[in-house]
């Protein structure tokens, strides 16, 4: 199977299956000197393991990571880092009944037709479980991200309807409530709402929120290797995302120039280039300009619902179809560390990228 690393200098590659032995990831081309433990990379995992609420499923894993490689006197060597996490919690009979058709909204039709084999349990491959390997090198790039002053921070902006508008956030408020909302009275309004989307067999969407804060101008290439269109690419491949967008996004399809252009000015002091404004969510013409980077992720509703379903098994009978097993009636929660781990991986392959970007800057390195 192709398609399972990401990145060019700051490269990944993950690995493993829902009901497998183990889930991981491979990092290579981690600058060496970078103080990392366990602890560090938990404190990420942690944000997305199952059974921390009850809009989460109740499958029972504490996803603890294991260093195998990579790291020696707590700092990182320059080599390959490998990162474990057992399975602890499979319960491969929930899908006993699913083996021979396929649900609507997964990947079961696809993957059968182009690999002629797929893993039934739990998706296999094509399991939100994967994201476990992405998270925990998500972790690793947030640490370097960190040294150099810049701080990624995803959110829980909507679930289904209940939207939170933006002058309403209340940073200190997503760590408080079990949907990572930045509005307290929001997160309530927005569990009534999941309340009922299970009272009624059903599952619900959202938008995930992520905000960038220090990045320096210039990060991202004019033409194919766009800073926005590679976090588009980045966060579009996380299973259900479904549609990305930079700052105003679709908003900007029915502004005028007028409106949609940001205004530039001198900072108070004199020689600092600011935005007035940042409908262009932070990027301009494929790169950073200095001012808040802002992306949103939508998230389709969770497709295994135990609502009677209409599809189709292998021998092509039309059949109906209830799901059952340990299943979110919400992603967007446990995602929202998923975009965040996506964007930071995303920012620090180009940062390292962006070095060559000057003859100075590689005579100043050498020198």
């Amino acid at each position: 199977m192709a398609g399972s690393t990401y990145g060019t200098l700051f490269k990944i590659t993950t690995w493993g299956e829902s009901h497998g032995a183990a889930i991981g990831v491979v990092i290579d081309g981690c600058p060496a000197g970078l103080s990392l433990c366990e602890t560090d990379i938990q404190s990420f995992l942690d944000r997305r393991k199952p059974g921390q609420s009850r809009y989460t499923t109740k499958r029972n894993e504490g996803d603890k990571v294991e260093i195998l490689s990579g790291i020696f006197e707590g700092k990182t060597t320059g080599t390959p880092i490998s990162l474990i996490v057992r399975n602890e919690d499979q319960i491969s009979r929930d899908y006993g009944n699913i083996k021979d058709c396929y649900r609507p909204g997964h990947a079961d039709y696809t993957f059968s037709e182009k690999y002629g084999f797929r893993d039934y349990r739990g998706g296999g491959r094509s399991s939100g479980r994967e994201t476990i390997g992405r998270v925990a090198a998500g972790a690793v790039a947030s640490r370097i991200l960190q040294q150099l002053g810049i701080e990624v921070r995803a959110y829980t902006k909507a679930i289904g309807n209940i939207v939170i508008p933006e002058n309403e956030y209340d940073f200190s408020c997503i760590s408080q409530n079990s949907l990572q909302m930045p509005n307290q009275a929001y997160a309530l309004r927005a569990a009534e709402y999941l309340e009922e989307c299970m009272k009624n067999q059903d599952s619900s969407g959202g938008i995930i929120e992520c905000s960038i804060t220090g990045l320096p101008v210039g990060i991202g290439e004019p033409v194919f290797e766009k800073l926005d269109a590679n976090l588009a690419k980045a966060i579009m491949s996380i299973g259900a995302v479904k549609g990305v967008e930079i700052g105003d996004g679709f908003h900007a399809a029915s502004a005028n120039g007028s409106s949609n252009n940001d205004p530039f000015r001198t900072a108070s002091g004199g020689h600092d280039i600011q935005k007035a404004t940042n409908h262009s969510g932070g990027t301009l013409g494929g790169m950073s300009d200095g001012s808040t980077l802002i992306l949103r992720a939508a998230v389709k509703p969770t497709p295994s619902i135990s609502r009677v379903q209409q599809t189709v098994n292998t021998s092509g009978d039309e059949i109906e179809l209830s799901i059952h097993g340990r299943h979110d009636p919400v992603i967007v929660p446990r995602a929202v560390v998923v975009v965040e781990s996506m964007a930071a991986l995303t920012l620090i392959d180009m940062l390292l990228i962006n070095m060559s970007a000057k003859l100075e800057n590689i005579i100043e390195f050498y020198k």
